[in-house]
Formats: structure tokens, C-alpha cells, sequence
């Protein structure tokens, strides 16, 4: 419920933006700062897969200034460096930790989806996790009203919670 929330949430800003001002993102018109984390095991492949999604124009922005450079999501011919400079960020801002311990995060890549970046994520294969620990701060370096929502499902069991800046870790029992 928390998730078509979320996502209905999103898609009434994007098009009240466009509809008041003619562009979906007109500088300083952000009244809602979120992002998604989807967390699933995939029990055919024994990973864990993560899946972040955030606003594009929040995204570069955060990305110049943790980094200091020139940022496009978009262009093509920036794709690799902008891989680099994900990989890093969400490696910084996303830490995933099972009954087993810290889960290494492999980066597989980002795709535009409208106005947001999806970004994608893997772990290495690993057994059915009882427990998810995850830190997610995506954003906490720009915005000191982010809201974070968390979804986890393990089994088919999907669980959601919504972070609040300052607040950066959940963790869910299956």
C-alpha cells in the first residue's frame, strides 16, 4: 500500500509541476524530496537485488556536490563517468547487512525512466535472509527534508518503511 502510495505521490508532483509551470522540473519547485529503495530476494538466482530510484535533477545535484564535477544523466557520451560517480554515491548511501553479514553491493547500472533515475544493484548469490539491516541516506547531503521509502521483500513478503531525514536505517524480520 505504502509503495502505489509512494508512486502516486510522485506521479501527482510530476504532473502538478508540469501543469503550474509548463516543465516538470522548474528550478526551486521541488516541494518533495524522495526516493525509492527496493529491496528483493531473488530466490532463482539466491541474490538480493536493489533497485534506487530518484528524481534525475535531485540526483546530478547531489552528485556535483559530493563530487565537484559536471554532472548529466542523460547525455550519452557521459554515461561512463557518470557510472563511476553512482557507483560510488550509492555504495556511500545504500549499505545492506543480512544474518550473514555486510552485503557487498555489485553496481550493474542506471537508466533514465522519465523525470527519475533507476539505478540497479546486485549481491553476490546468498542464502534467504531472515534479516535485512539497510542504511540508506540517499540524498542526506542535500536536502534536510529527504524522505527515503525502504521496500523489502524477501519470499513475497514485502514490507515498507518511510525515512525521514535524519533518520537512515531500518531493518525488517522475515
Amino acid at each position: 500500500m505504502i509503495a502505489q502510495f509512494s508512486k502516486v505521490l510522485l506521479y501527482c508532483y510530476i504532473l502538478f509541476n508540469i501543469l503550474i509551470t509548463g516543465n516538470a522540473f522548474a528550478a526551486n519547485r521541488h516541494p518533495l524530496h524522495v526516493s525509492t529503495t527496493d529491496i528483493s530476494y531473488n530466490k532463482q538466482d539466491n541474490k538480493i537485488e536493489v533497485i534506487c530510484t530518484v528524481f534525475t535533477d535531485d540526483f546530478e545535484t547531489a552528485l556535483a556536490k559530493q563530487y565537484h564535477v559536471k554532472t548529466d544523466l542523460t547525455k550519452p557520451d557521459m554515461h561512463k563517468a557518470m557510472d563511476a560517480l553512482i557507483k560510488n554515491y550509492l555504495n556511500e548511501n545504500v549499505r545492506l547487512k543480512t544474518q550473514k553479514g555486510t552485503l557487498a553491493l555489485n553496481y550493474v547500472g542506471y537508466e533514465i525512466n522519465r523525470e527519475a533515475v533507476n539505478v540497479y544493484f546486485e549481491s553476490s548469490a546468498t542464502e534467504i535472509p531472515k534479516r535485512i539491516d539497510a542504511q540508506v541516506s540517499i540524498l542526506h547531503n542535500l536536502f534536510d527534508d529527504q524522505m527515503n521509502i525502504v521496500h523489502m521483500t524477501v519470499n513475497g513478503v514485502r514490507k515498507s518503511t518511510k525515512l525521514d531525514f535524519p533518520d537512515k536505517t531500518v531493518s525488517q524480520i522475515f
